[in-house]
């Protein structure tokens, strides 16, 4: 799988180039790949997302309906996302989802932050994501397949305004806590690692070149 770190980028202008991302796998003029990036502030949410959850028109952050399971999250400077292109029908039968939230808590425990991932009761709202072992969220996890390629990703909290999180209700839970790298590292008393450490770490954990 090839590894492909780019910029700041526009959340629609990602969405139209993850489509030809998702073309060129299709087509086999591509590999697997994993990109990582960052959004501007938005909002984005999947189908499932009740009006309620989401925040009002005076918190001034655009929100963005999406082709991605997943309900609402947010997007913005200081969060790193992953858009994960692969081909599942090349890779065998595999949870893709699983292998996601395994990989980050690899990645972010060799960074020194023990993580955890959650199995979801039945009839609640779900738990994928990588959480603190007392169950504050720090990565969030969203995906399509189309045709057995993956789009959409991951998104982990490094250093964000968390305060955004306060203004909808994430990821379809209403008491969830969100937390970022920073927040752990102040409460552990250490420096917190920079972007492009978590970037090779989750490389790493994810077997990209």
């Amino acid at each position: 799988m090839q590894r492909v770190d780019l910029g700041e980028i526009e959340y629609d202008v990602a969405g139209k180039q993850m489509q030809e991302w998702v073309d060129e796998r299709l087509a086999g003029t591509a590999e697997d790949r994993l990109f990582l990036l960052s959004h501007p502030p938005v909002i984005t949410y999947g189908s499932r997302t009740a009006a309620s959850d989401l925040p009002a028109e005076t918190a001034g952050i655009p929100a963005v309906a999406v082709d991605r399971g997943g309900f609402a999250t947010y997007h913005g400077p200081g969060q790193l996302v992953g858009y994960l292109v692969i081909d599942l029908k090349r890779r065998g039968v595999v949870d893709i989802v699983r292998w996601v939230e395994d990989g980050l808590i690899d990645a972010l425990g060799s960074l020194g932050f023990p993580l955890v991932r959650r199995e979801t009761p039945k009839g609640a709202s779900s738990l994928v994501g990588v959480w603190t072992p007392d169950h504050r969220k720090l990565c969030s996890i969203g995906m399509r397949i189309r045709k057995g390629v993956t789009s959409h990703g991951f998104s982990v909290n490094v250093a964000p305004d968390m305060s955004v999180f306060h203004t909808f209700t994430t990821c379809g839970l209403h008491d969830v806590t969100m937390v970022s790298l920073a927040e752990l590292a102040a409460e552990a008393g250490r420096p917190v690692p920079d972007d492009a450490a978590v970037r090779d770490a989750i490389a790493v954990s994810l077997g990209v070149a």
